[in-house]
């Protein structure tokens, strides 16, 4: 009998990766996944690739910051340098025990690791750019996940699975019609130059003349559900009120106000948690956007504070601090990719060279 994690892993290999015999992947995960990575393990194999499944156990990351010191925070483990250099394909499976495990640790610890680990996410974000290296990003449902989501496990698994589109007939058909319904917005915005976000408490504008826009469908990350590009970086100005919490790296910041000027954030507030963002804030790169984007997954529709499913939600818009895609065009180079999320369903907008394309969170031409 077929399981849904046999889908799942079929969804991955065939369709995510592609995967062609001899190819190597890196397949990152914890053991709680153990259901899906079992059935990874033999699509991988039958489809002739090279699997190397790397699963973490409880409070491993958590662990290692509190007690690296600062030659082992600067170490760079070789087979993740290998990963990122050499490696087909990279696989990230997100299946947390505990989603606040890194609440607690010495944000300075973080940085150093970090900072270390700099060139090869570097090499990550150039090799993936232009899917030299093809990487997907999942999730697999834990009472962790479950309880942030403010559900039982068996509900968020139905939720998981539908907005992976598992649960249709041929899911790998079913994200080809998500490609091809997306690549009519993308061609449209590829045409157009100058963006304007509008809603409550929001008005940002910025170039994308020289960018260009993505269709993201499910390859890069599981679930998708959204178009993308990077903004030209000196062009961003305006203010924006992102009406979801920010979530980074397992904490919270509250009903963030952004004021941006000439590209860079120039005045920023919170409601909770204003010292992380000014933490944040004052990171190499971190004022300056590196992606405006659209979520179009109308089977997300309520929060789960994990931005892998809420940034693709049906009917909102946003933004991340940091990294820009080289795929896109973008320059801002950072050691964080921010992603911030705000609702455009009660009167938001969006105008691509002046002309209105979307309203109330729905696309309109």
């Amino acid at each position: 009998m077929e399981t849904i994690h046999d889908r799942y892993a079929r969804l991955l290999v065939h369709y995510c990766l592609e995967l062609k015999p001899g190819e190597k992947v890196q397949i990152n995960s914890t053991y709680l996944a153990e259901p899906l990575l079992q059935a990874l393990q033999r699509e991988i194999l039958e489809a002739g690739a090279l699997p190397h499944f790397h699963a973490a156990f409880r409070d491993q990351d958590r662990l290692f910051l509190a007690h690296a010191q600062d030659h082992q925070l600067a170490y760079v483990p070789t087979a993740y340098k290998e990963s990122m250099e050499t490696f087909d394909a990279y696989l990230v499976i997100m299946a947390p025990f505990n989603t606040k495990e890194m609440q607690a640790v010495d944000p300075a610890k973080t940085r150093k690791m970090t900072s270390a680990r700099s060139q090869s996410r570097k090499i990550y974000m150039e090799r993936t750019g232009t899917r030299a290296m093809k990487r997907n990003l999942c999730l697999f449902p834990t009472e962790a996940s479950a309880q942030e989501a403010g559900m039982s496990l068996t509900a968020y698994e139905q939720f998981v699975y539908g907005a992976c589109l598992l649960t249709e007939p041929d899911p790998v058909q079913a994200w080809k019609n998500v490609r091809a319904n997306q690549q009519k917005v993308v061609d449209l915005l590829n045409k157009r130059e100058s963006i304007r976000y509008t809603g409550p408490d929001i008005d940002i504008r910025f170039s994308t003349k020289g960018r260009t826009w993505i269709n993201s469908d499910g390859q890069t990350n599981m679930p998708s559900g959204e178009v993308y590009t990077s903004p030209v970086e000196e062009t961003v100005n305006g203010h924006v009120r992102f009406s979801f919490p920010g979530i980074f790296m397992g904490r919270e910041i509250e009903d963030i106000h952004l004021t941006v000027k000439d590209g860079e954030v120039v005045k920023w507030e919170a409601k909770r948690g204003k010292e992380l963002l000014d933490e944040l804030l004052s990171l190499p790169g971190a004022r300056r956007f590196g992606e405006a984007a659209i979520g179009t997954n109308y089977h997300i529709q309520q929060l789960t504070r994990n931005m892998l499913f809420d940034e693709k939600m049906g009917g909102t818009i946003h933004m991340a601090l940091g990294q820009s895609y080289f795929q896109t065009g973008g320059k801002n180079e950072s050691d964080i990719h921010w992603d911030m999320l705000a609702n455009m369903r009660n009167g938001g907008a969006i105008y691509a060279d002046d002309e209105k394309i979307y309203e109330n969170g729905e696309f309109i031409f």
